[in-house]
Order: structure tokens, then sequence, then C-alpha cells
């Protein structure tokens, strides 16, 4: 079932999958940085209004499904996260 959502302006059904990568692909993102990652990405997305459908932090990269207002911008939401 897909719900939307809306503003003053439009209604929207918006998910876009991001994928960061460290520098050199290098596998640092391993337990205890892990955790931190994902307190800082929930903590950041509450602060922005967006919402983080899914994360999976790999060794060596990271998912994020995430839902924003286009009027927002997914550039703006991506650029605060990292």
């Amino acid at each position: 079932m897909r719900t939307v959502q809306s503003n003053r302006n439009v209604v929207y059904d918006c998910k876009y999958h991001v994928v960061f990568c460290p520098k050199y692909r290098r596998k640092v993102l391993v337990s205890p940085v892990n955790d931190r990652l994902k307190e800082l990405f929930a903590e950041k997305a509450r602060e922005l209004e967006v919402m983080i459908s899914s994360m999976e932090i790999m060794p060596d990269h990271v998912h994020l499904l995430i839902q924003c207002d286009p009027q927002f911008g997914i550039h703006r939401a991506v650029k605060h996260l990292k």
C-alpha cells in the first residue's frame, strides 16, 4: 500500500537510494564506527525532517533509502548527511 505525503503545493511519494563510499573504499565502517554512524544519520534526519526508510552499513559503503520533500531537494539532504 502506497502512502503519499503532501505540503501546501504538492502531493508526493519520493524515495531515493543513496550510496556513500569512504575514500578508496577502505573498510573503516566496522562495529564501533558503524553504531555511531547510525546514530548520527538518525539525528540529522530528524533535524532535516527527512525519513530514512532503510539503512545498511557495510564495511566499505553505506546504503540509505531516503524519503524527503521534493521542494527541499534530495541534494540538500545528501549534502547534510555527508
